[in-house]
């Protein structure tokens, strides 16, 4: 029983930690890109493709492999390092260095969440800017002043379902890291599907969804009430 606890924290600990690392990233990121892409540029509906292309990948094997072969002792990401003088990093024999590698696929995907937020920036109207301009407003006050504002609603249906799909992480530590080293990346989507397949104690992997799903239900309820309460306060 302590062993299936001990198993159990620590999956819960690195799920939530890679959860808090992912998500602000990829939404920071996602709403970087949706603006770069809603400026009238020549050819942006071509980028526009191109950005979203990861997100339609996924996490396929040819992206796995591709994402494997990177991260080795004589792959890309140490070629790059030495080019800059800096020593070679070995990625799956550090938990932290294990971890970045899934973030950075995940991030990667982050075309999904750039849609969303890309259709939102086009339904402000302009005239808002062009008002805010005439008052001497700036691109960066009037971001803060104007864009944030306006996709508050958005920027938070884009972190739930950030943190449900982060939450329920499995693929990518499963085929790339399989949850090492010494369990640094093991999620508790991997804890059920060992529980499940590998061990086969099916009612204990039950009661470890029904966890997360509290676990998930918990988080989202307490950013729905933070939300509110921030709203009414306004």
């Amino acid at each position: 029983r302590n062993a299936a606890a001990k198993g159990f924290i620590n999956a819960a600990a690195v799920t939530l930690k890679y959860t808090a690392i992912l998500v602000p990233l990829k939404l920071i990121f996602s709403l970087f890109a949706a603006i770069v892409l809603n400026m009238q540029i020549k050819g942006m509906g071509v980028y526009r493709t191109i950005f979203y292309i990861p997100s339609i990948l996924g996490s396929n094997l040819a992206v796995v492999i591709m994402w494997q072969f990177l991260f080795t002792a004589d792959g890309l990401a140490n070629q790059l390092l030495e080019a800059v003088g800096l020593s070679p990093i070995g990625w799956y024999g550090n938990s932290a260095a294990a971890m970045g590698i899934i973030i950075l696929l995940r991030l990667w995907e982050f075309g999904s969440t750039m849609v969303i937020f890309l259709n939102a920036l086009r339904d402000i109207p302009k005239e808002y800017y062009e008002a805010a301009k005439v008052d001497g407003c700036g691109r960066i006050r009037g971001f803060f002043a104007i864009t944030l504002p306006l996709l508050k609603n958005v920027f938070f249906l884009n972190l739930i379902l950030q943190i449900i799909s982060a939450m329920q992480e499995f693929n990518a530590p499963y085929m790339i890291t399989g949850g090492g080293p010494l369990k640094g990346t093991y999620t508790l989507g991997m804890l059920i599907y060992d529980e499940m397949f590998s061990y086969h104690n099916m009612g204990y992997a039950n009661a470890i969804s029904w966890v997360m799903f509290v676990i998930i239900a918990l988080i989202v309820g307490i950013m729905t009430a933070v939300t509110k309460r921030g709203r009414a306060e306004i």
